[in-house]
């Protein structure tokens, strides 16, 4: 199927067809294979054929960008982006990457704004807010251990994990 039929044909082409059909010279899965296009498609272009001969056209131009978002939705992201960083920033708490897929649910729970992933990501790289993935050093799966069937707990932790602990 054709997704854009004013790249494959001319106006005076699919002028030439749409008559032809409708004077049952050709019948309709001869035309729509010709013009690669499913049978609505068809139909919505024969009634636009038929309201208006002299000025039917398949050629349109786009009204608006498709690949916009409002500026309100732009100063949440902005905003959210904002308060990530800040408890990045922050000593106390052990962050070192911004959670992408959280701020897009934030922004419908608490806005109502649906942001596609990479929106957010776009506009993180482009105000300085987005923070490349750290190289980190591959894992060490050997267990050292004196006798068959001895555990050793490996796994501690080197940050605070609650406010409320004392230690770390």
């Amino acid at each position: 199927m054709a997704k854009h039929l004013h790249k494959s044909f001319r106006d005076e082409q699919a002028r030439s067809l749409l008559p032809r059909y409708l004077d049952r010279e050709i019948e309709l899965e001869h035309a729509l294979g010709i013009l690669k296009i499913g049978r609505s498609l068809f139909f919505a272009l024969l009634r636009h054929f038929r309201y208006n001969p002299s000025e039917f056209s398949i050629v349109y131009q786009r009204q608006e960008t498709t690949r916009k978002i409002s500026p309100e939705i732009e100063r949440n992201i902005l905003r959210e982006l904002r308060v990530e960083k800040a408890m990045i920033e922050n000593p106390k708490i052990k962050l070192d990457t911004y959670n992408y897929t959280y701020l897009r649910d934030l922004l419908w729970d608490k806005y109502r704004q649906k942001v596609s992933f990479p929106a957010i990501i776009k506009r993180a790289k482009k105000n300085d807010f987005y923070l490349c993935l750290s190289k980190r050093k591959a894992h060490d799966r050997r267990v050292l251990t004196n006798y068959i069937g001895e555990l050793i707990q490996h796994d501690s932790s080197h940050h605070l994990w609650t406010p409320l602990a004392e230690t770390k």
